[in-house]
């Protein structure tokens, strides 16, 4: 690194401090609001169980306020980024050090540094305290905030379609030939219509197809119950369909989603949408690099125009707009319609360009 590419080392510190505080005096304010807003609208869910109280309250705060800093984190430095350019420039410190000889890419140095930092304390973060947070009150929400079963890595509500039928399994255990499933149910249909439903207390593999032990078949068209030893259903669904059915992005960190996209693909099953958003568990923590550059347009010229709002409005609409077209391009990724790696970071260099050719045609 070129040490002389930034400013002296008192400057860099100062200004990589303001920026810091400023982001997260920001972000501990939008955590409030938004958290008081979500408890509110929640609460109500929370307390309707029998027997859940205050602490269950704070437990859901618990849980929610990791995910709320990780969706909000970009958005406070992008105005932390402003406010602290706006001060500098408002107090004519911008000035002095352009007019000792720093270009605008040296001004902005510390920060895009500081914002590096921040990015690898979001990544870290997502990673760690994030995925976990999301993948216990996604559980805790599909049991209405009651009590949580033990987490033993099994699934459980899985819905799988063999031609026209369907089968719900109500819990699977184990991966592989040794899965076992519980609570079985095979809704058979002809034209769209149910015509059977076979039950199962249990489920093993057998050959290409699951046998079911206690099960019962109950006829539609003549409404009788048929009591059944033993039946194999499912031939042709792998244990793969049932165990890697429900992947939530959003709950595992990324070296187990990159595990789980592996699993998919060897299964021959879609990967597209989890593939996109793997890479965007990396370019949306480094989304804080790029709010320095976006909001420059706060830093300079001020003095000259005397329009210090307008140039601030202007960086927050450049910082909103790569927000607009980042989820934009993870939509159009989840519909198939972008390539994964592309719905991923064709934003942020987007962004950088512009942000660049900004900053060139301006100061530079």
């Amino acid at each position: 690194m070129n040490v002389s590419f930034f400013p002296s080392r008192t400057v860099s510190l100062y200004m990589g401090k303001m920026f810091l505080i400023r982001t997260f005096a920001i972000l501990a304010a939008l955590v409030m609001v938004l958290q008081a807003l979500d408890l509110l609208s929640e609460s109500g869910r929370i307390l309707a169980y029998e027997g859940n109280g205050q602490a269950e309250v704070w437990r859901y705060a618990s849980l929610r306020t990791p995910q709320i800093i990780a969706r909000f984190l970009p958005f406070a430095v992008l105005l932390g980024t402003i406010i602290t350019l706006s001060t500098l420039n408002q107090n004519s410190e911008i000035i002095s050090l352009k007019a000792a000889g720093l270009s605008a890419h040296q001004v902005l140095a510390p920060l895009i540094v500081t914002a590096l930092g921040v990015a690898v304390l979001s990544f870290a973060f997502n990673d760690r305290v994030v995925s976990r947070a999301t993948a216990t009150l996604s559980a805790w929400e599909r049991v209405d905030f009651g009590p949580m079963p033990v987490d033993r890595g099994d699934r459980a509500n899985i819905w799988v379609r063999e031609g026209d039928d369907l089968v719900q399994v109500r819990e699977v255990r184990g991966r592989g030939d040794a899965a076992q499933l519980r609570g079985i149910s095979q809704y058979k249909r002809q034209g769209g219509s149910i015509v059977s439903v076979i039950m199962g207390e249990r489920g093993v593999r057998e050959g290409d197809g699951w046998r079911l032990t206690n099960a019962t078949r109950f006829d539609v068209r003549r409404g009788e119950v048929q009591r059944l030893p033993s039946i194999v259903i499912g031939r042709g669904i792998s244990p793969d369909q049932f165990t890697l059915s429900s992947v939530e992005a959003d709950a595992l960190s990324f070296g187990e989603l990159k595990t789980a996209v592996g699993e998919l693909e060897q299964a021959g099953r879609p990967t597209k949408a989890l593939e996109g958003a793997l890479w965007h568990k990396l370019s949306g923590p480094l989304s804080s690099i790029l709010m320095p550059l976006l909001g420059a347009v706060a830093a300079f010229g001020i003095a000259r125009s005397g329009k210090l709002f307008i140039r601030a409005v202007i960086g927050m609409g450049l910082g909103f707009a790569y927000f607009v077209a980042d989820n934009f391009a993870l939509a159009m990724g989840n519909l198939g319609a972008y390539p994964p790696f592309l719905a991923a970071w064709a934003p942020f260099l987007l962004f950088f360009l512009i942000g660049e050719a900004v900053l060139v045609r301006t100061e530079e």
